[in-house]
C-alpha cells in the first residue's frame, strides 16, 4: 500500500527526471511537434473529461435538492452527452479516431466535487458547494472549448471550428444558468443558516 509520503516521493522524482537543472522541461519523446499535433492532443483531453461528466453529473443531480439546480445539471447531463457526440465529429471531420486521454484537470475538479458532497450536509449549502464545483468545471471548458476552436481555425479545421464553437456557447449558457441558480435562492438560504 503506497502512503502520501510514498507517492509524493515518486510524483517529486518524475518531475525531477523531466526537468533540467535550468528548470527546463524535458519533453516526452511522443511530444507535440507542430499546432495540428497539439490540438488533438487537447482534444483526446476534453473527449476524456466529457465522458468523465457524463458519469459524474448524475451523482451530482442526486445529491442537489432545489429544483432549479436539478433542472440545471439535467439539461446539462444531456447537453455533455451531445459534446462528446459531437466531439467523435470534430474528430471525424479531421481523420482521427476519437480517442481520450486522462484530463488530469477534470479529473482533479470532479474529486474535488465530491469532496464537497462529502463536506457539506444535504440542502441549500451543498446545493450552494454544487453549484461552486460545476462552475470551476464550466469555466475550466469554456478555456478548453475558446482555445481548440481558436486553434482549429488557425489549422484551417472550418467544420472542427464550428462544432467547436456551438459547445463552447453551451457551456457558457450552463455557467450562466449556475450562477442563475446561486443567486435567485440558494446562496442566500444557505447565508440564512448562519444567523
Amino acid at each position: 500500500m503506497k502512503t502520501a509520503t510514498t507517492t509524493k516521493k515518486a510524483a517529486a522524482k518524475t518531475a525531477s527526471e523531466t526537468t533540467t537543472s535550468a528548470g527546463k522541461v524535458k519533453p516526452k519523446r511522443t511530444a507535440a511537434e507542430g499546432l495540428r499535433d497539439l490540438f488533438i492532443d487537447e482534444l483526446k483531453d476534453i473527449y476524456w473529461a466529457e465522458n468523465a461528466l457524463v458519469k459524474a453529473l448524475p451523482k451530482m443531480i442526486k445529491n442537489a435538492t432545489a429544483p432549479n439546480l436539478v433542472s440545471a445539471i439535467t439539461n446539462h447531463l444531456e447537453e455533455t452527452k451531445n459534446h462528446v457526440t459531437r466531439l467523435e465529429k470534430v474528430f471525424n471531420s479531421m481523420g482521427e479516431k476519437a480517442v481520450g486521454k486522462k484530463c488530469d484537470a477534470m479529473a482533479g475538479l470532479l474529486e474535488e466535487g465530491n469532496g464537497i458532497l462529502e463536506d457539506t450536509e444535504p440542502g441549500v449549502v451543498r446545493d450552494a458547494g454544487i453549484i461552486a464545483a460545476a462552475q470551476k468545471v464550466e469555466h475550466y471548458e469554456i478555456a478548453t472549448y475558446g482555445t481548440l476552436a481558436a486553434w482549429a481555425g488557425t489549422l484551417g479545421e472550418i467544420q472542427a471550428a464550428e462544432l467547436l464553437k456551438e459547445t463552447l456557447g453551451e457551456e457558457k449558457l450552463a455557467d450562466s444558468g449556475l450562477t442563475d441558480a446561486a443567486y435567485h435562492n440558494i446562496n442566500f438560504e444557505a447565508e440564512e443558516l448562519d444567523e
